[in-house]
């Protein structure tokens, strides 16, 4: 087998240099692609539908690459393969038949690719196919329109098929697309924001499924459903004044939520803006926040030996992965190619790239009940956060979302045991146990508000525990304040942000064991107790390796440890990280609390909230 590996080396700067990253990608899942076959088999592991709905996967991934690419008149040297595994897969008297729908099936996430490949394409794909084959293809996909699934953004899949029929001349259903639009009206929750369904995260399916989807639909369907179209598109265009402080200079965004293994995907809301002509920002802004965040990823070791998308994210790692992760689906990171089928001479291409924005050191997103803060470089951001859970309970939800804060440059950890701190994924978190190696931190909130210099939250890890928190943007830093209540003796630890421990890695403790500053290859973690005469000691944690999603090494995670009596007790504190030596420098932020006033100040800045 002649494996093809991914040019890491791309300096992705045209649309040429773009199409040759699709194109890497695909000539390296060449080699597993077979003849006679509707399903492409990358790898052992698997999902709870099964390997064979995984390998059909895997091959409808790479179509969100492959259509745009030939829509615009790119080429694609196992286009044959595609069009006879759709062919073979349509086919109900074929073996290789993908048979018929079951309730919450997969495939009908799948069949959205070919939604958009025949919107895309206009009449020009079923013109690969005979008359029986496209009757084949139609049948398959209309299964999708009333199909019983979950009530979240999979309600987008069949509307995309809906579309891609009227596109390509196909009878299609305008009830059934006004039905699913209906559905999801009832969780959209105002400037731009929807809920991923109701009461749901607001992650980067926000982005990469709801108006990546949306604003396909408005620019392919404005003929017959234009006030749709342009509601569409006015929230799109709310929704990336707010979306756009999530990525870096560099070109990284904030890892947060589920499905993060989608990678590229994480922009693919530009590409989507892109194509249907958005005016919100400049085509060279787009540009440069897609492109930038590509050269961002090709930096990362995301390829396997043979050169496969590996599932994970900074790193191949299966302790993330979602139980509907199969090695195929992170090829779901091509939906970022849309900007292909864009002609070489629109004006996304002949823009010159940008940089980002003129954005603000804070940025408040209430609907999403975050808090967003940069560096005066714009090289990092942070996510301050609460109150999002996943009530799916996906693997490591709590990590995933509930963490008090989110960077692009240290990202998370994950949970990697029930017993003892050092397995508990106690970065950014508060974590709480009864003396017995058992920790618990914050799940769900029982009560949340968000200003724009303050998020809230109440949580009870247990009946007769009660914690208020509040987390405070304060310039390079941001304070965390913690009013415990509790009926029960508890040890606590508290965890700035992970960092990589090697031998170079050097803790430095402060004399009165308040203050912890943790110096890696990666960076610089701070976390610094502003207790006063603080019972809070400063040490670390060291994780299992694969633990950060970020690095495969082992993290050390700064934290402030102490026990408590059952009783009323403050913990504050302020946590910082970079990855500049000026970091280890920063004067912390100081604080006074006088009864339920905080003052605080930093920088010839200062604020004041209210902890009633």
């Amino acid at each position: 087998m002649t494996q093809n590996k991914v040019n890491t080396q791309n300096p992705l700067r045209n649309r040429e240099d773009v199409q040759h990253l699709l194109n890497d990608l695909l000539s390296a899942v060449s080699p597993y692609t077979e003849k006679g076959k509707s399903g492409i088999d990358l790898g052992e592991s698997t999902t709870h539908y099964g390997k064979e709905i995984a390998k059909m996967e895997a091959l409808s991934r790479m179509l969100w690459g492959i259509f745009p690419l030939v829509a615009g008149s790119g080429e694609c040297a196992d286009l044959p393969f595609y069009l006879d595994a759709i062919r073979f897969g349509t086919d109900p008297q074929h073996p290789q038949y993908w048979v018929s729908l079951r309730d919450f099936d997969q495939r009908c996430v799948e069949m959205a690719a070919f939604g958009v490949g025949l919107a895309l394409l206009d009449k020009r794909l079923l013109q690969h196919f005979t008359a029986q084959e496209q009757q084949h293809l139609a049948d398959w996909l209309n299964q999708g329109r009333d199909a019983l699934i979950p009530n979240n953004n999979w309600n987008f899949f069949p509307i995309m098929v809906q579309m891609g029929f009227k596109q390509a001349g196909l009878p299609w259903s305008q009830d059934a697309v006004a039905a699913r639009f209906e559905l999801m009206e009832a969780y959209y929750l105002g400037d731009g924001w929807y809920s991923d369904g109701p009461g749901r995260p607001r992650d980067y399916y926000i982005s990469m499924a709801f108006h990546y989807y949306g604003l396909l639909y408005a620019q392919n369907m404005a003929d017959v459903d234009p006030s749709r179209a342009a509601l569409l598109r006015q929230r799109a265009g709310v929704f990336a004044q707010d979306f756009i402080t999530l990525f870096s200079a560099d070109g990284a965004a904030v890892p947060f939520g589920r499905s993060l293994t989608y990678r590229f995907a994480e922009a693919a809301f530009w590409s989507a803006a892109a194509y249907s002509k958005l005016e919100v920002f400049t085509p060279g802004i787009v540009k440069g926040v897609i492109l930038r965040h590509l050269r961002h990823w090709l930096k990362q070791p995301i390829f396997d030996r043979d050169g496969l998308l590996s599932i994970g994210y900074h790193t191949p790692n299966l302790v993330m992965a979602e139980d509907y992760n199969a090695p195929g689906s992170p090829y779901w990171a091509c939906k970022i190619f849309l900007i292909l089928a864009l002609p070489q001479d629109d004006a996304f291409w002949l823009a010159d790239e940008a940089p980002l924005p003129e954005l603000p050191r804070t940025h408040c997103i209430p609907h999403a009940s975050q808090i967003l803060m940069r560096d005066a470089q714009g090289q990092h951001v942070v996510m301050l956060t609460s109150g999002q859970l996943e009530l799916n309970n996906f693997v490591n939800t709590e990590a995933k979302y509930t963490k008090f804060a989110y960077s692009s440059q240290f990202g998370f950890t994950l949970d990697r045991g029930r017993y003892g701190l050092n397995h508990a994924g106690c970065d950014s978190m508060l974590m709480l146990a009864e003396g017995d190696g058992y920790f618990r931190g914050r799940r769900d909130c029982a009560e949340t508000r968000i200003s724009e210099d303050v998020i809230y939250s109440r949580w009870l890890p247990w009946h007769d525990v009660e914690v208020r928190t509040w987390l405070i943007p304060c310039g390079d830093w941001h304070l965390r304040i913690h009013h415990l209540k509790n009926q029960r003796p508890l040890d606590t630890a508290e965890g700035g942000f992970a960092v990589i421990q090697d031998p170079a890695t050097r803790s430095q403790i402060t004399p009165n064991q308040h203050a912890i500053a943790v110096t890696a290859r990666n960076g610089i973690s701070r976390i610094v107790s502003l207790n006063g005469g603080s019972e809070r000691e400063a040490t670390t944690v060291v994780t299992p390796p694969n633990s950060s999603i970020m690095f495969a090494e082992t993290a050390v995670i700064p934290v402030l440890k102490a026990s408590y009596p059952a009783g009323s007790h403050w913990l504050i504190s302020a946590v910082c990280a970079g990855t500049g030596s000026d970091t280890g420098d920063l004067a912390a932020p100081e604080i006074i609390r006088e009864g339920n006033q905080l003052h605080w100040q930093y920088q010839g800045r200062s604020g004041q909230i209210s902890l009633a």
